[in-house]
């Protein structure tokens, strides 16, 4: 299944997202001066930090919307895949992504692109769902899309990987990993709650859902999320679960 953005949408409902990633920026430690990709860069919100840090940073985003978002931000955005990214060979000192790989589908093809244009010993820093990812979400996402026969648009809309899996993933490219580790993130969600990250996080499934479903899909699964994900003052929270780390040719 095919994520949809929508980047007014994004904004109201996932600020946290850019918000929250302070710890990976820390890792990348971009110096003034530096030729960096930001992967899958959305808003280019994050972009826009590294830039004001003296970074020289390009975004690439798969979303058009997500695009001109950046570009509104006078972000050099390019629209293109992370599987075949729109650039020479040996081009960056460092690769960056926050909260993007988990939505890759061949991440072989896109660590190799990565790999590609990445000038010799570069790094890439990244940050993504990791095993164990929003795990009560999906479950009661799927038990109420198997209830109305639907289960299999749940499927593969994301990798959420072990450290063990993905640091051989990376080894096997070339990649010396300096540092990686699952990070528990229970995460704050804004007023919205689990509706409004449904509606964002899950575009593209409740897309593909007939139209009179699509209502009673959301509010289901809001209804069987509210037993654990929501406390007594209405604050919902996401099992969120991050995998970071710092890799280098």
């Amino acid at each position: 299944m095919t994520q949809k953005w929508d980047a007014q949408q994004y904004g109201a409902n996932a600020a946290f997202v850019h918000g929250l990633a302070g710890g990976v920026v820390e890792w990348l430690a971009a110096k003034t001066g530096e030729c960096i990709l930001d992967l899958g860069c959305g808003d280019g919100q994050l972009t826009a930090q590294l830039i004001a840090g003296g970074a020289d940073v390009v975004g690439v985003d798969a979303s058009e919307a997500m695009v001109a978002a950046a570009r509104g931000r006078g972000i050099q955005a390019e629209l293109g895949n992370v599987e075949a990214l729109p650039f020479q060979s040996n081009t960056f000192d460092a690769v960056f992504s926050n909260a993007v790989l988990h939505w890759v589908k061949n991440h072989d093809a896109m660590l190799g692109e990565v790999r590609r244009v990445l000038r010799p010993g570069g790094r890439f820093v990244a940050e993504f769902g990791g095993h164990g990812n929003i795990a009560a979400i999906c479950v009661a996402l799927r038990a109420v899309l198997d209830r109305h026969g639907l289960g299999k648009l749940e499927d593969g809309v994301n990798y959420y990987p072990s450290v063990e899996s993905y640091r051989a993933r990376l080894q096997r490219h070339g990649f010396q990993v300096e540092q990686i580790q699952l990070i528990p993130r229970p995460t704050l969600l804004p007023e919205s709650g689990m509706d409004g990250w449904l509606r964002t996080f899950r575009r593209g499934v409740l897309d593909a859902l007939p139209e009179e479903l699509r209502e009673p899909v959301v509010k289901e699964t809001v209804a069987l999320l509210a037993h654990v994900l929501r406390d007594e003052s209405g604050q919902w929270t996401a099992d969120y679960v991050r995998l970071r780390f710092a890799a280098r040719l």
